[in-house]
Protein backbone atom coordinates (compact mmCIF):
# COMPACT_ATOMS: atom_id res chain seq x y z
CA UNK A 1 0.00 0.00 0.00
CA UNK A 2 1.33 3.26 -0.72
CA UNK A 3 2.07 5.92 1.70
CA UNK A 4 -1.43 8.55 2.09
CA UNK A 5 1.24 11.12 2.55
CA UNK A 6 4.23 12.10 0.58
CA UNK A 7 7.36 12.61 2.58
CA UNK A 8 7.64 17.07 3.42
CA UNK A 9 11.03 17.45 1.91
CA UNK A 10 12.90 20.04 4.29
CA UNK A 11 12.75 23.14 1.78
CA UNK A 12 9.35 22.95 1.27
CA UNK A 13 8.79 23.35 5.47
CA UNK A 14 6.99 26.46 7.13
CA UNK A 15 8.92 28.18 10.19
CA UNK A 16 6.89 26.11 12.38
CA UNK A 17 7.73 23.10 10.63
CA UNK A 18 11.29 23.44 10.17
CA UNK A 19 11.16 24.06 14.25
CA UNK A 20 9.96 20.46 14.87
CA UNK A 21 12.00 19.24 11.79
CA UNK A 22 15.29 20.40 13.89
CA UNK A 23 14.49 19.30 16.97
CA UNK A 24 13.58 15.96 15.51
CA UNK A 25 16.84 15.76 13.89
CA UNK A 26 18.79 16.34 17.11
CA UNK A 27 16.98 14.20 19.32
CA UNK A 28 17.97 11.55 21.25
CA UNK A 29 15.67 8.97 18.99
CA UNK A 30 18.10 10.65 16.01
CA UNK A 31 21.02 10.00 17.44
CA UNK A 32 20.27 6.64 18.54
CA UNK A 33 20.81 2.97 16.96
CA UNK A 34 18.46 2.57 14.24
CA UNK A 35 18.41 0.05 11.64
CA UNK A 36 18.03 3.09 9.05
CA UNK A 37 18.41 6.83 9.51
CA UNK A 38 15.29 9.54 11.08
CA UNK A 39 15.78 11.01 7.51
CA UNK A 40 16.44 9.63 4.04
CA UNK A 41 19.06 11.20 1.81
CA UNK A 42 16.53 13.86 0.77
CA UNK A 43 16.43 14.92 4.47
CA UNK A 44 12.74 14.07 4.53
CA UNK A 45 11.63 12.36 7.71
CA UNK A 46 10.81 8.34 8.17
CA UNK A 47 8.06 6.98 10.68
CA UNK A 48 5.57 8.61 12.55
CA UNK A 49 7.90 11.57 12.48
CA UNK A 50 7.03 13.20 8.84
CA UNK A 51 3.29 12.85 10.24
CA UNK A 52 4.38 15.05 13.48
CA UNK A 53 5.33 18.11 10.46
CA UNK A 54 1.49 17.88 9.74
CA UNK A 55 0.49 19.81 12.54
CA UNK A 56 3.74 20.79 14.62
CA UNK A 57 2.30 22.02 17.87
CA UNK A 58 0.61 18.85 18.34
CA UNK A 59 3.46 16.96 16.54
CA UNK A 60 5.71 18.75 19.01
CA UNK A 61 3.81 17.54 22.10
CA UNK A 62 3.21 13.81 20.42
CA UNK A 63 7.83 13.92 19.93
CA UNK A 64 7.73 15.24 23.53
CA UNK A 65 6.17 12.37 25.26
CA UNK A 66 7.56 9.98 23.04
CA UNK A 67 10.80 11.02 24.42
CA UNK A 68 9.64 10.91 27.95
CA UNK A 69 8.03 7.11 27.31
CA UNK A 70 11.26 5.86 25.93
CA UNK A 71 14.24 7.87 27.72
CA UNK A 72 12.20 8.91 30.91
CA UNK A 73 11.13 5.71 32.69
CA UNK A 74 12.52 3.26 35.24
CA UNK A 75 12.66 0.57 32.88
CA UNK A 76 15.62 -1.40 31.77
CA UNK A 77 16.34 -1.00 27.78
CA UNK A 78 15.08 -4.84 27.44
CA UNK A 79 11.73 -4.09 29.73
CA UNK A 80 11.11 -1.25 26.99
CA UNK A 81 11.54 -3.27 24.14
CA UNK A 82 9.30 -6.31 25.26
CA UNK A 83 6.99 -3.51 25.91
CA UNK A 84 7.47 -1.65 22.79
CA UNK A 85 7.19 -4.91 20.60
CA UNK A 86 4.09 -6.42 22.48
CA UNK A 87 2.47 -3.73 21.06
CA UNK A 88 3.70 -3.48 17.70
CA UNK A 89 3.04 -7.42 17.31
CA UNK A 90 -0.68 -6.88 18.38
CA UNK A 91 -0.61 -3.66 16.20
CA UNK A 92 1.17 -4.99 13.26
CA UNK A 93 3.26 -2.27 12.96
CA UNK A 94 5.89 -3.36 10.46
CA UNK A 95 7.57 0.07 10.81
CA UNK A 96 7.84 -0.17 14.76
CA UNK A 97 8.44 -3.66 14.33
CA UNK A 98 11.48 -2.88 12.27
CA UNK A 99 12.53 -0.27 14.64
CA UNK A 100 12.22 -2.06 17.95
CA UNK A 101 13.41 -5.57 17.35
CA UNK A 102 16.89 -4.01 16.31
CA UNK A 103 16.66 -2.74 19.58
CA UNK A 104 15.85 -5.23 21.29
CA UNK A 105 18.60 -7.44 19.94
CA UNK A 106 21.25 -5.15 20.98
CA UNK A 107 19.40 -5.30 24.52
CA UNK A 108 20.24 -8.80 24.44
CA UNK A 109 17.51 -10.59 23.32
CA UNK A 110 17.72 -13.38 21.17
CA UNK A 111 16.23 -14.43 17.60
CA UNK A 112 13.99 -16.99 19.97
CA UNK A 113 12.70 -14.44 22.33
CA UNK A 114 11.70 -11.79 19.59
CA UNK A 115 9.68 -15.00 17.95
CA UNK A 116 7.41 -15.38 20.64
CA UNK A 117 7.11 -11.67 21.02
CA UNK A 118 5.87 -11.48 17.71
CA UNK A 119 3.70 -14.32 17.40
CA UNK A 120 2.22 -14.01 20.87
CA UNK A 121 3.78 -17.12 22.08
CA UNK A 122 5.09 -17.98 25.78
CA UNK A 123 8.64 -16.08 26.04
CA UNK A 124 10.43 -17.80 28.61
CA UNK A 125 11.98 -14.86 30.68
CA UNK A 126 14.40 -15.62 34.09
CA UNK A 127 13.34 -12.13 34.95
CA UNK A 128 10.61 -11.49 36.86
CA UNK A 129 9.86 -7.93 36.38
CA UNK A 130 10.31 -8.66 32.21
CA UNK A 131 7.54 -11.64 31.78
CA UNK A 132 5.70 -9.01 34.45
CA UNK A 133 6.13 -5.86 31.79
CA UNK A 134 5.38 -8.34 28.64
CA UNK A 135 1.88 -9.65 30.31
CA UNK A 136 0.77 -6.38 30.83
CA UNK A 137 1.50 -4.95 27.68
CA UNK A 138 0.26 -7.16 26.00
CA UNK A 139 -3.09 -7.25 27.86
CA UNK A 140 -3.09 -3.77 27.65
CA UNK A 141 -2.60 -4.03 23.96
CA UNK A 142 -5.43 -6.71 23.20
CA UNK A 143 -8.05 -4.88 25.41
CA UNK A 144 -7.00 -1.44 26.92
CA UNK A 145 -7.13 -2.43 30.32
CA UNK A 146 -6.32 -5.23 33.20
CA UNK A 147 -8.06 -7.11 34.82
CA UNK A 148 -7.93 -7.24 38.69
CA UNK A 149 -5.68 -9.97 38.91
CA UNK A 150 -3.38 -8.84 36.47
CA UNK A 151 -3.37 -5.35 37.90
CA UNK A 152 -2.33 -6.85 41.18
CA UNK A 153 0.45 -9.20 39.41
CA UNK A 154 2.02 -6.02 37.70
CA UNK A 155 1.71 -3.80 40.51
CA UNK A 156 3.25 -7.06 42.66
CA UNK A 157 5.97 -7.13 40.56
CA UNK A 158 6.62 -3.47 38.94
CA UNK A 159 5.23 -1.19 41.82
CA UNK A 160 2.87 1.03 40.88
CA UNK A 161 4.87 3.87 39.44
CA UNK A 162 6.44 1.59 36.83
CA UNK A 163 2.81 0.35 35.92
CA UNK A 164 1.43 3.87 35.64
CA UNK A 165 4.57 4.08 33.27
CA UNK A 166 4.02 1.03 31.49
CA UNK A 167 0.20 2.32 30.73
CA UNK A 168 1.87 5.19 29.31
CA UNK A 169 4.04 4.02 26.99
CA UNK A 170 1.91 1.23 26.03
CA UNK A 171 -0.93 4.05 25.31
CA UNK A 172 1.95 5.99 23.34
CA UNK A 173 2.85 3.32 20.90
CA UNK A 174 -0.65 2.10 20.28
CA UNK A 175 -1.25 6.01 18.95
CA UNK A 176 1.71 5.84 17.12
CA UNK A 177 0.99 2.20 15.32
CA UNK A 178 -2.78 3.91 14.35
CA UNK A 179 -0.79 7.20 13.04
CA UNK A 180 1.25 4.55 10.61
CA UNK A 181 -1.45 2.41 9.96
CA UNK A 182 -4.18 5.25 8.81
CA UNK A 183 -1.35 7.10 6.51
CA UNK A 184 -0.01 4.18 5.50
CA UNK A 185 3.91 4.47 6.45
CA UNK A 186 5.59 1.68 6.28
CA UNK A 187 9.81 3.43 6.40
Amino acid sequence: MPARVDAFRPADLTAEQRELYDRLLASARATGSRPFPLADEEGRLRGPFNGMLLSPGLGDALQELGTAVRYGTGFTPRQKELAILAVAAHERSEYEWAVHSHAALQAGFTEDELAAVRTGAACPLDDPAEAAVLAAARELAATGDLTDDAFAAATDALGLTRLYELVTLVGYYRLVATQLRVLRVTE
